[in-house]
Parts: structure tokens; C-alpha cells; sequence
């Protein structure tokens, strides 16, 4: 059976290529996705998949059925875009002002429902069932995952698969970790309050941009002399604004960052040492400020088991030449929340271009991958499904 799921895989591929570039051309924005999902659902229907819409607001859940009996596996892919100008110079660059698929998610769809054709193929000698998870909002915190999930989305399913593909990483390969994989990302929102004064009188005011800017040099020691150096933190401050004419002490000023964690003592320690940091210095400044944490993503933290066995069926996998360990990285992903729920693993799949000096990162407004991946991607999905016992 593998063999015939790699060839019709193949066969496919320019399918694969077509849907994903369609898709690219018609970016929908986390929470904005209308026709993306409807596309999705009809591709199933036509395969003759039992399929549910609305799945947590706009998921699509796609469920197959094997003739013979064995587990439930379920496959995951992300389907919203990113609000962002596309700058690429391609035939299928995105006719959606401002928005992009700016981190592969239409390569991840086109990738499910070509395995999904292909799996239907051999539906009367598949043991178990599949059911394909399209999720939306995957890149906007709260994120689609959990009201999937609260929706009913894993019921009666054993393990969770998904991949990544990763623009940065070498083709042919697959990038894999036991345990953390990618960090839990969490928000913060600082708003001072000094006092307003004239520019040649600043002793009369409290300047809240010098005041926001003690926080931010602080804050840049948290990481540094408050959590343990064999630990992992990152904490980034990503917007200052206090706009004012230029003779006027600022009044207001307001700060917005991100921290990224693995452990979740470390996470609850930045969120209360920023707190202290934040409200200590606008009092001894003069000044009062309200803090505001909101938690994000939890941490991918993979099943050793579950990923041990994606490493070792993946190297076998035509087309993949390397299996590596990745490095955690502190980027987040709402993947986590499935594995929260079942044992499963989400890694990686190589999909820099090789004939390139430069390959753009996620979420940049030249992002690319090399669309050959994708085939990797779904050879190493589909041996997953058929090896499981």
C-alpha cells in the first residue's frame, strides 16, 4: 500500500501545486476565512468524504473510514493567511490587498487534501479512520485549535499528526524533537500615565516616555539576571507609542511585548516579575501604569513515543535524505492545544529552496517555499497513517 500511496502522491503533485497556488492568490485573514473553508469542504465532498463545516466557528473536519479495523489518526492543517503585502514577483502572487499566505498554510492545506484523494484511493484496504483537521485561525491568538477541539473535533481519535513546512530549512529533510518544540507565547500590554507639561518645562510634568523607557531597559534584564540561565525565556518589546507635538512632555505612552517560554514556572515568573517591574518604576517615577497579561499559546511539547516513531518511518520515506533533531525554537503554534488533548508529534519539513542565496522567513512579504516539499510532506504523513498500529 505504501508503495502505491508514494506513486499516486506523485501523480498528484501538480494538483497539489495548483490547489496551493490557487489558494495563495485568495488569502483569508484568522477569523475572516469564508471561502477558504467552503473550497475545502467542497474538495471532500467530491471525493465522497463525510465532511462537517463550522467545525469551532470556520474548521472543517473530513473523516474517512477504512474497511478494516484499527486506530483513529488524525492529520492537521492551518488554513488562514496573514494580514501582510505580498512583494513577491510571481505568476501566483496574492490578488488580496493586504493579505498573504505568509507562512505556508496553503501549501499545509493543499498538502491534506491531496493525501486525503490519495487516501481514498485505498480506502478498502486502510485499517482505521483518518480525519482530516482544516483549521482556521491558527495565527491569531485565541487561535482555532481549542474551539475545534471544544467542538468535538478529536472525539474518538487515538493520535495527531501535522507538519510544518519550513521555509529556512533544507529541502529533503525532516526536522523532528522529542519533548519541546516550539515555545508558548503569551502577550503584554503596559499603559502609563505621567503628566502632560511644556517642553521647555519638563520639570513640571512626568515624561512618560522616559518613564516607558526605564521599563523597557529593565525589562531587557529579565531574562538575563531573573531566570535561571539553563532555562529559555525571550521577552520583546514590539511597540512604543506616546505621540505628542514636538514641545510637549508626553502624558500617556503605552507599551506592547511578547514573552516566549518552554517551562511554565518561568512562564508565570516573567508574567509577575514584569508586573513588578512596570508598576514599581512608574511609582518611583511619579506615575501610575496598568499592566495587562494575556497568555497565549501553550508550548508544543511532542510525545516521545509518538515522535520517536515519525523519525523512524520518515527515514524511510522516498525523497527525504536526512532526518534531523531540531533545536526548539521560541516561535509559537496553536498546535499545542491537540496535544494537550492525545498523544501526537508536529515537526518540520525542509522547504528552502537550494539554488538560493536568500530564502525569506516566515511572515515576511517575500516568503516562499520550494513547492516540492509539499510531496515530502505528504509521503512522510501518509507512511505515518498506513505504519500505525
Amino acid at each position: 500500500m505504501e508503495e502505491q500511496l508514494y506513486q499516486t502522491l506523485t501523480d498528484y503533485y501538480q494538483e497539489m501545486v495548483d490547489i496551493r497556488r490557487h489558494l495563495h492568490q485568495y488569502p483569508e485573514v484568522s477569523f475572516e476565512e469564508i471561502e477558504t473553508p467552503n473550497y475545502i469542504a467542497r474538495y471532500h465532498e467530491a471525493l465522497g468524504i463525510p465532511v462537517k463545516t463550522g467545525v469551532g466557528g470556520r474548521g472543517v473536519v473530513a473523516t474517512l473510514k477504512g474497511g478494516k479495523p484499527g486506530p483513529t489518526i488524525a492529520l492537521r492543517a492551518d488554513f488562514d493567511a496573514l494580514p501582510i503585502q505580498d512583494q513577491k514577483n510571481v505568476p501566483y502572487k496574492s490578488k488580496i490587498d493586504g493579505a498573504m499566505h505568509g507562512c505556508g498554510h496553503d501549501g499545509h492545506t493543499a498538502i491534506l487534501l491531496v493525501l486525503a484523494k490519495a487516501l481514498a484511493e485505498q480506502a478498502e484496504n486502510l485499517k482505521g479512520t483518518i480525519v482530516f483537521l482544516h483549521q482556521h485561525a491558527e495565527e491569531h491568538a485565541p487561535g482555532g485549535a481549542e474551539p475545534m477541539i471544544a467542538d468535538g473535533c478529536l472525539e474518538g481519535v487515538d493520535v495527531v499528526f501535522g507538519t510544518h513546512l519550513w521555509s529556512v530549512d533544507p529541502l529533503w529533510t525532516i526536522q523532528q524533537r522529542n519533548g519541546p518544540f516550539m515555545a508558548a507565547t503569551d502577550q503584554f500590554y503596559v499603559n502609563i500615565e505621567g503628566m502632560s507639561g511644556h517642553g521647555a518645562a519638563p520639570h513640571t510634568g512626568r515624561d512618560a516616555i522616559v518613564i516607558g523607557s526605564q521599563m523597557v531597559n529593565t525589562i531587557q534584564t529579565l531574562v538575563s539576571r531573573r531566570v535561571n540561565p539553563l532555562e529559555s525565556a525571550v521577552v520583546s518589546i514590539g511597540s512604543f507609542v506616546a505621540d505628542n507635538p514636538y514641545n510637549v512632555i508626553a502624558g500617556t505612552a503605552s507599551l506592547v511585548g511578547t514573552v516566549r517560554t518552554f517551562k511554565e514556572d518561568v512562564r508565570t515568573q516573567m508574567e509577575q516579575e514584569l508586573d513588578d517591574i512596570v508598576t514599581g518604576t512608574a511609582k518611583t517615577m511619579g506615575a501610575t501604569a496598568d499592566f495587562k497579561y494575556e497568555r497565549g499559546y501553550a508550548p508544543v511539547i511532542n510525545d516521545e513515543v509518538t515522535n520517536n516513531y515519525l523519525a523512524s518511518i520518515a527515514e524511510t520515506v522516498p525523497g527525504v535524505e536526512r532526518v534531523d533533531t531540531r533545536e526548539p525554537i521560541m516561535a509559537a503554534e496553536d498546535f499545542s492545544a491537540y496535544l494537550k488533548e492525545r498523544k501526537g508529534t508536529f515537526f518540520f519539513t525542509g522547504a528552502a529552496f537550494p539554488d538560493r542565496e536568500e530564502n525569506y522567513p516566515h511572515h515576511h512579504p517575500k516568503f516562499d517555499f520550494d513547492e516540492r516539499a509539499m510531496l515530502i510532506a505528504a509521503k512522510t504523513l501518509g507512511k505515518a497513517v498506513l505504519a500505525y498500529n
